[in-house]
C-alpha cells in the first residue's frame, strides 16, 4: 500500500524532502494542499511541481532523474533554420499568456484528456499577474502557431508545457525563450519529466540530488520579476534564432 504524506493546509511553504519521493510511480511525493501562489512558488523553489488529472487529488512530484535544458545549448538545427526561412513568423513574450496555457491544455492526438485542468489554468494565470509566470508566443500574422509557458523562480525557469499548431512552432518558442534567458543569466530550463521529444530537442537528464543542489542555488539569485512583454530584443528575436 502506498502511503503518501498529506500536505498541511496551514503551512503552504512546507513540503516533504523531495529525496524521499517514491520510486514507483517515479517521483510521487505528496498529495493535498492547494494551488495558492505561496505554495506553488515554494514547490518550484524546492524542485517540486504539481501534476494530476481532473479525477485525482492534487499530487506533487519530484522525479529522479530530472529533465533539464541548458539555455546555452538550445540552438536551432539546420531543419529549424530552413523552416524559419519558409515562414513569416514573429515572437512575443507575455502577450497572450492564458491563450498559450489553454492551447497547451487542448487534447493532443491520441490523448483523451489533459492534466492542465481549469484549476491549474487559473492558478498559473494568478502567477502571471504577479510577474512569476511567463509565456512565449509564436505568431503567423494574428494566429498563434506555437508557444511555451512556465514559472521563473530566481534564475531558474520551470517549463510547464508547450504546443505547436504548425510544424516547428514549439521549437521556435523554446529557442526564443532560451535566447532571452541567456541574456539574463538563466542557465537552466527545468523540463521536469523526460520524454523522447525533449531529448531530441537537446534536453539532458540529471540525478535528482544534483538537480536539487543546483535548484537551491539558482532560486536564491535575483531574477526578473514582472511582465516580460517589454523585452527590447523582440523585433530581432526570430532572426537571431535563425542566425545562431
Amino acid at each position: 500500500m502506498i502511503r503518501l504524506p498529506l500536505l498541511d493546509a496551514t503551512r503552504p511553504e512546507h513540503f516533504p524532502d523531495p529525496r524521499k519521493a517514491l520510486d514507483d510511480p517515479n517521483g510521487l511525493l505528496a498529495f493535498g494542499g492547494d494551488l495558492s501562489p505561496r505554495r506553488l512558488l515554494a514547490a518550484y523553489a524546492q524542485g517540486i511541481f504539481p501534476w494530476f488529472n481532473e479525477d485525482e487529488p492534487l499530487l506533487w512530484w519530484s522525479p529522479d532523474p530530472r529533465c533539464v535544458f541548458h539555455t546555452e545549448a538550445l540552438v536551432p538545427n539546420r531543419s529549424l533554420r530552413r523552416r524559419l526561412a519558409q515562414v513569416d513568423w514573429h515572437v512575443t513574450i507575455d502577450h497572450a499568456f492564458r491563450d498559450v496555457v489553454e492551447a497547451c491544455a487542448a487534447p493532443r492526438p491520441g490523448q483523451s484528456g489533459t492534466w492542465i485542468v481549469p484549476a491549474m489554468i487559473d492558478a498559473y494565470a494568478r502567477l502571471h499577474t504577479m510577474g512569476y509566470a511567463h509565456s512565449v508566443e509564436v505568431w503567423e500574422q494574428d494566429r498563434l502557431v506555437g508557444g511555451i509557458y512556465g514559472i521563473a523562480v530566481g534564475r531558474l525557469f520551470c517549463g510547464e508545457s508547450m504546443f505547436s499548431r504548425e510544424s516547428g512552432g514549439s521549437r521556435v518558442a523554446i529557442m526564443a525563450l532560451a535566447k532571452v534567458l541567456r541574456l539574463w543569466d538563466f542557465p537552466w530550463i527545468d523540463a521536469q519529466v523526460t520524454n523522447s521529444h525533449l531529448l531530441q530537442l537537446g534536453a539532458q537528464e540529471y540525478p535528482r540530488t544534483q538537480f536539487l543542489r543546483t535548484v537551491a542555488q539558482l532560486t536564491q539569485l535575483p531574477g526578473q520579476l514582472g511582465n516580460w512583454s517589454s523585452f527590447t530584443h523582440l523585433a530581432q528575436l526570430t532572426d537571431s534564432i535563425a542566425d545562431r
